[in-house]
């Protein structure tokens, strides 16, 4: 298992979903938890559950992703905490169902505002620190940024944005010793659709659709998702850098019929 024993570590969106399940395994892997999030009954749930496994307790942070005074205290309160970065893990995201049609610039702006600004304002003040321990940063992405699906156009613009924005910080902070990696997850069972716009019997039915768009045949959880990041961000990947991983059952391999 990787090891994370006294290593600082940031976690978007860790108040449900992908981003919870990471802050939980990681803690239980010895890193000091520094959990972000809009929601802070849901976040103090996490912190809850990093204590239920043995981890450290975790410093709380409320950020809203969409605003740059918050963005910015989520690096100044981690220092102040910690004084030190070792990982960052940008996962916060949303999504939006629209098409070219239906879509509205409304639309557009708050998916790429918190998909892709507020990672790259949050990834420029942590990059000094991580500098500094040679650290490593792991990015949420999708296979929405690797295939296209109809739909969800501004979603993949963000997704795919991420998945270049991994490309080229890795190589630009390779020569300093920062490691920089995606995850790409299939359909993943969370709450993302359904605050998105899809409705209990919609959600189900896009379930059950999984079963025929991944190559595994089922849509996959937030632990496999958590176990491919904590990869990423250990040493144990210690020669990889500017990779976009699919977590997706198979689904960015597959072709229709």
């Amino acid at each position: 298992m990787p090891n994370f024993k006294d290593k600082v570590i940031i976690v978007t969106g860790a108040s449900s979903g992908i981003g919870a399940a990471t802050a939980v395994h990681l803690a239980s892997l010895g890193g000091l938890l520094v959990i972000v999030g809009r929601n802070v009954e849901k976040l103090k749930e996490t912190a809850d559950k990093i204590l239920s496994v043995g981890g450290a307790p975790a410093l709380q942070v409320q950020a809203d992703m969409d605003k740059e005074a918050d963005v910015e205290q989520i690096m100044a309160a981690t220092l102040k905490q910690y004084g030190r970065l070792d990982v960052l893990i940008n996962n916060a995201g949303i999504i939006e169902m629209a098409t070219i049609e239906t879509t509205s610039l409304a639309q557009y702006d708050r998916v790429m505002n918190t998909n892709v600004r507020a990672v790259y304002q949050l990834t420029m003040l942590a990059t000094p620190e991580l500098i500094k321990t040679k650290g490593s940063i792991v990015n949420v992405s999708s296979v929405c940024g690797l295939r296209a699906f109809p739909g969800v156009l501004a979603y993949n613009m963000s997704k795919s944005a991420v998945d270049q924005f991994t490309r080229c910080v890795a190589l630009e902070l390779a020569p300093k010793g920062v490691r920089v990696n995606s995850v790409n997850p299939g359909v993943i069972i969370t709450e993302l659709q359904k605050r998105g716009g899809l409705n209990d019997e919609s959600y189900a039915k896009f379930l059950e659709r999984s079963k025929e768009t991944h190559a595994l045949g089922r849509p996959g959880n937030v632990q496999e998702v958590a176990a491919a990041i904590a990869f990423l961000a250990s040493d144990d990947a210690s020669f990889t850098t500017g990779v976009n991983l699919a977590v997706d059952g198979g689904r960015h391999a597959m072709c229709p019929r």
